[in-house]
């Protein structure tokens, strides 16, 4: 049976035929043979029709990325204010889309929610509190404190107030506490939906924050000359922080559903109980880092929400710990997911697996709870994840205990392992040594009386690795998934994600 009829159709795998000994045969081909090999393609490139981004990707080629600069973090804008007072509303209005949930009940908003914005061709960051409540009990404390903490982090802060209602006891104490941050502060006088209720916002100047802006977020009047005044009071990049500067602590996202145990194995590694534990599933709603000693070393942590429901589903905390979640992935390098193994795996799993990968972040697969493991229940979970988990075989594996420690020094190679490949760069010379014993060996099936030819290759980026493969045709889904097996099994690439793209370009045709 020959490779061209190894596989019926596009959607199929492309199944080899016989071995091929590919590594051993890139084990006798020098460097510099490779980098000849790989300059004589990249000449006869030269031979077709290439666009501007093509010259570009082939002109940095080998060059190590600028990893050690600084993330350029866009200026954050808090907007704060005791419940109900439309904070929300004002975020939508801000953002020019619905983003921020809104309810007519008083803390619907419960956590810091962070969204990209854009005015007058400025990017910046706006980010949503929950009601600010003086002497707060409860979970109104909590949200007290998420505030607190959004307005630490801001560049600058909108402080919103219900006109209609005035000035209450609970919006000085909320003066207070900004006073205190000696930050720029812009008052809002909301719901001033006509001129007539103008007079209403007059009367906060007595709060100290200079002129108010009669706003009416609903409607957006108003909203636009708040914001031309908050472009010139921003920096041009965050001076509060944001990301951690590049080679700092490697950063780590701890993310599953709720109440898998990510706080209970984040307390554990710190040695200490900082996140609130509870057994009610959601208990945390904001991602917390933390700097954890382990392995010798120093690492960011960042507890997560749990993720409950699909996202289009989700409402009020729901919701929002689904955004945090994407958030913290957004700001780690590399996710443990965490996996009850005394539950069956369920949707959340992969889907929660599948934001990983989405996302490009190096994965560790650990699996909690492996002291409580039956033989009976051990049978029914390596079959689950031969089934659920195939698509992520490629990430390292660890049984763990939260709850007692067990095995947490098994963390630190796995993910020493997942950010070694999620950082690995293959030099082009043996990329393309690689390619054409692999083609030589399992050349793409003929289709339509063509067969694509695959002209050279190039790794585009780390962090994740991206391939870039210039070819003459259309390689078939199947035969690209090969190529990407085969990268795997020769380079590593163990808890990193990978991604195999194709440009398909023609030979330029000769003037007479």
């Amino acid at each position: 049976m020959s490779d061209s009829a190894a596989y019926a159709g596009e959607g199929d795998e492309y199944v080899p035929q016989g071995e091929d000994h590919i590594a051993e045969r890139l084990g006798t081909i020098t460097d510099e043979e490779a980098e000849q090999r790989a300059a004589s393609l990249l000449a006869g490139l030269e031979d077709y029709d290439l666009d501007e981004d093509d010259a570009r990707l082939l002109a940095q080629r080998d060059e190590d990325e600028l990893e050690e600069e600084d993330d350029r973090v866009p200026p954050v804008l808090a907007i704060i204010g005791r419940p109900n007072v439309g904070k929300s509303t004002l975020v939508n209005r801000i953002l020019g889309r619905r983003e921020a949930v809104v309810e007519d009940v008083p803390g619907v908003t419960r956590d810091r929610v962070s969204y990209s914005a854009e005015w007058m061709g400025r990017e910046f960051t706006v980010v949503d509190t929950g009601g600010w409540e003086h002497d707060a009990k409860g979970i109104h404390a909590r949200v007290a404190e998420q505030a607190e903490i959004a307005a630490d982090a801001a560049d600058a802060i909108v402080f919103v107030v219900d006109s209609a209602v005035g000035a209450t006891a609970t919006d000085e104490a909320v003066v207070r506490m900004l006073r205190r941050k000696k930050k720029p502060v812009f008052l809002v006088a909301n719901k001033v939906d006509d001129i007539a209720q103008e007079a209403d916002a007059a009367s906060l100047w007595s709060l100290g924050f200079g002129q108010p802006y009669p706003v009416s977020a609903l409607h957006g009047r108003g909203t636009a000359d708040l914001l031309d005044d908050v472009m010139e009071k921003l920096p041009e990049f965050s001076a509060a922080g944001g990301l951690v500067p590049r080679g700092g602590p490697r950063r780590v996202a701890l993310i599953g559903r709720p109440n898998v145990g990510k706080s209970s194995l984040l307390n554990k590694l710190a040695g200490s109980e900082r996140v609130v534990v509870d057994n009610f599933a959601g208990t945390t709603r904001d991602p917390v880092d933390e700097l954890i000693e382990l392995g010798g070393r120093t690492w960011r942590f960042v507890d997560t929400a749990g993720i409950r429901r699909r996202q289009h589903m989700a409402q009020g905390a729901d919701y929002y710990a689904s955004l945090r979640t994407q958030s913290a992935l957004d700001k780690a390098e590399v996710a443990v997911v965490l996996l009850a193994v005394d539950e069956v795996l369920s949707e959340q799993d992969v889907r929660i697996l599948q934001m990983t990968i989405d996302s490009g972040r190096a994965l560790v697969l650990a699996f909690n709870k492996w002291d409580l493991l039956d033989e009976d229940r051990r049978r029914y979970l390596e079959r689950e994840i031969e089934q659920d988990l195939a698509h992520v075989e490629w990430a390292p594996r660890v049984n763990i205990s939260a709850k007692t420690g067990w095995h947490k020094d098994k963390l630190v190679p796995a993910l020493d392992r997942a950010l070694e490949s999620w950082d690995k760069r293959i030099p082009t010379g043996k990329l393309n040594a690689f390619l054409g014993e692999l083609v030589a060996a399992h050349p793409h099936p003929v289709r339509g009386g063509k067969q694509p030819r695959i002209l050279f290759g190039t790794q585009a980026s780390t962090r994740p690795p991206r391939f870039v493969l210039f070819t003459t045709g259309f390689l078939d889904p199947g035969y690209r998934r090969f190529i990407t097996r085969r990268l795997r099994e020769t380079f590593g690439f163990e808890g990193t994600p990978i991604e195999v793209s194709m440009r398909i370009r023609e030979k330029r045709s000769r003037q007479k």
